[in-house]
């Protein structure tokens, strides 16, 4: 249990804050509230996300929305087979007036980084992201640089081309906290973008500026108290039996680690937190049981071959354990 308690007014104003983000980016990221959620609960929660969706979604789109409306710093990295590390991180640089070396910082020196079509960078490079994604630092010539909070990595990869690509190790993915899939909007609000985009509606969404509604100071806040979110040791031990049995599951051929059941419950907390509750549920956990654990998992390869998705096998995986009683 926490030592400190979150108090009726806290919990309301989390929930508002909550509220008042994922209002301010569905003005221009129309037709996808679901990953709008997902991101915000992994902002809050201190995580990175892999974006997956073909061209043309709004990954870029949903991270400049979600860096105005939080009144951070974004960078966007274009990954290409001959993008080297220090276009990353950054790099130091003799400056011949004064003799001495100075780091020029790369775009990873920033809050939100997004880091598009990650896979078409080779594995060196895709590993410049892995100290700044687990340290929150940048080592460069051996002396260390930590980075501003709050801070976050959301990279995209196409998941139909895969011609020039490299796939991301698994110590790579399970880096990430959520893998979210991005689909193509329902008729209506494709309707609504497409008239937004053409001249028929007051502005397009992609020249469109938001107004800040959360400073980084309100962010960190939020992040201190989703950590104080009550968790009943009954609904930690369900999150871990659920990742657990991923290593045994028929179907499986490799499981969830560890991070996994961290990840879990964490974003559980931040569920709970977004309702105005004080505490977590068995719900809580369920709700982000696909998005943290499905690129987590590899499945055998009968039953990729019979089409089952992952999200089918972690759903059939969650109806089979038992749910604590409250």
């Amino acid at each position: 249990m926490s030592e400190v308690e979150l108090t009726e007014q806290e919990l309301q104003q989390a929930a508002d804050w909550i509220s008042q983000l994922k209002t301010s980016v569905e003005q221009v990221l129309v037709g996808q509230s679901n990953v709008v959620n997902q991101v915000i609960t992994a902002l809050i929660a201190g995580g990175h996300v892999l974006l997956e969706g073909v061209p043309g979604l709004g990954k870029t789109l949903l991270v400049k929305a979600l860096a105005q409306s939080v009144s951070v710093k974004y960078q966007r990295i274009q990954f290409t087979p001959d993008l080297m590390p220090a276009d990353v991180t950054g790099h130091s640089l003799l400056d011949m007036q004064t003799g001495q070396f100075k780091v020029k910082q790369g775009p990873a020196f920033t809050n939100l980084l997004l880091a598009d079509e990650i896979n078409r960078a080779p594995a060196k490079t895709q590993a410049a992201l892995l100290e700044v994604m687990q340290e929150q630092q940048i080592t460069i010539d051996g002396k260390s640089y930590a980075l501003p909070s709050p801070f976050m990595v959301l990279a995209t990869q196409n998941p139909i081309d895969n011609e020039g690509t490299y796939p991301l190790p698994e110590a790579e993915l399970d880096r990430f906290m959520m893998k979210v899939v991005i689909d193509y909007p329902a008729l209506e609000d494709e309707i609504q973008l497409t008239l937004m985009n053409t001249g028929q509606a007051e502005q397009s969404s992609f020249a469109r500026t938001i107004e800040p509604v959360l400073s980084a100071e309100q962010v960190e806040t939020l992040k201190r108290w989703a950590s104080q979110v009550i968790i009943d040791q009954k609904i930690i031990e369900y999150a871990v039996a659920i990742v657990r049995a991923t290593r045994e599951w028929q179907g499986i051929e490799h499981g969830a680690g560890i991070r996994a059941s961290i990840a879990l419950v964490q974003a559980a907390k931040v569920n709970a937190l977004a309702k105005g509750q004080r505490f977590v549920t068995p719900d809580d956990i369920k709700d982000s049981v696909v998005d943290v654990l499905h690129h987590r998992i590899i499945l055998s390869a009968e039953r990729e071959i019979e089409g089952v998705t992952a999200a089918q096998i972690l759903a059939e995986l969650i109806n089979k354990t038992d749910v604590p009683r409250q």
